[in-house]
């Protein structure tokens, strides 16, 4: 009796300090320190992620002039824009773009001649600003705001520009500044996807582009398919959105550890519980502290990094974040769970 006891004791321990690691026992309203985003895209094969530029240079440049051998092959998928157009210049206009839908990468907008654009990780949308300069633009060149125009279907408020520190304008799509890759040697070329771990191919809204998306015009686009992802919104920055696209939130009275809810009873009417989600049906969701809450009232509610997740049944529409601020507790949620509480 005694040794059942022992064991006994020792798995319910256990449980608490798998619990207790998952979510953490941090207080107000913020991750545990050293947590990070995670469920980024994979880095290419052989890219060096070194200081993020990538390449065996750090920028991406190849032993020739930095620009790739001219095949008019290499396309992601082996689809795409027709081939033979001329290589990306430094400065050449974008003119029309257009967009393609890549069996691997989703929606992907490219310039007037087929080429992919792309966006960089360390550059920053809200405000605009490129990190990108010298040598990196020699792998990265950038695209001229001057000539370009939004693609069919696509809001064109989503194209802007930033001046970079020589005074030039740069193209940018809901704040991103966009790129071509000296390597991308024909249209329908996307040898940038990935480099570094920080750069991606941009989708129509100024997101990373990926399987799955859908349509065009920002905000209020289609959500992609999975059960938790983010979309970038013009005031709030990176928010989660369910599997329907619309805005999940946070309430600042609930508690992660103890996990514990405050909106109970006709408070669930106006915010009704994301119910669980499986892990591997999200995009660059945080993953630590990703559990299931069993409320007390019988209901299965998600949570990130331990904090539960619910929608507002004012929300109308995919895009809609009519209860960001309400009554000064409830806030979109971030991919780290935390509430975002202003603009970014």
């Amino acid at each position: 009796m005694k040794t059942w006891r022992s064991a006994s004791l020792v798995a319910t321990t256990a449980a608490v300090l798998a619990l207790t690691t998952a979510c953490g026992q941090d207080q107000g309203d913020g991750s545990p320190k050293g947590q990070k985003v995670g469920n980024e895209a994979p880095v290419d094969k052989g890219a060096d992620p070194g200081d993020g530029y990538g390449g065996g240079d750090g920028y991406g440049n190849d032993s020739g002039n930095g620009y790739g051998a001219d095949s008019g092959k290499g396309a992601a998928d082996g689809k795409g824009p027709g081939k033979g157009a001329a290589r990306p210049g430094t400065a050449k206009s974008a003119g029309q773009l257009d967009v393609w839908d890549s069996e691997k990468l989703g929606e992907v907008v490219t310039d007037s001649a087929g080429f992919t654009l792309y966006r960089f990780d360390k550059d920053t949308a809200r405000p605009p600003a490129s990190n990108c300069e010298g040598a990196c633009e020699k792998a990265w060149p950038v695209v001229p705001a001057k000539g370009a125009k939004a693609p069919p279907g696509v809001d064109a408020s989503l194209l802007g520009e930033v001046t970079r520190p020589d005074g030039s304008k740069q193209l940018t799509l809901d704040g991103w500044p966009m790129y071509r890759y000296a390597k991308d040697t024909g249209p329908g070329d996307a040898k940038g996807q990935g480099v570094g771990g920080t750069w991606f191919a941009a989708a129509p809204d100024g997101k990373k582009a990926r399987p799955g998306a859908a349509g065009g015009g920002g905000a209020a686009r289609p959500a992609d398919p999975a059960g938790l992802s983010t979309r970038q919104d013009p005031e709030l920055g990176e928010i989660v959105v369910d599997r329907d696209g619309m805005t999940v939130y946070r309430f600042t009275k609930d508690s992660a550890w103890p996990m514990k809810s405050a909106c109970t009873g006709a408070c669930l009417k106006k915010w009704p519980v994301v119910e669980p989600v499986a892990k591997n049906d999200t995009r660059d969701i945080l993953k630590k502290g990703f559990v299931t809450f069993d409320r007390p009232d019988g209901l299965k509610q998600q949570t990130i990094d331990c904090w539960p997740l619910y929608t507002f049944a004012g929300d109308k529409k995919p895009g809609d974040t009519n209860g960001q601020g309400v009554g000064g507790t409830w806030f979109a949620a971030g991919p780290d769970g935390k509430a975002v509480r202003a603009s970014r």
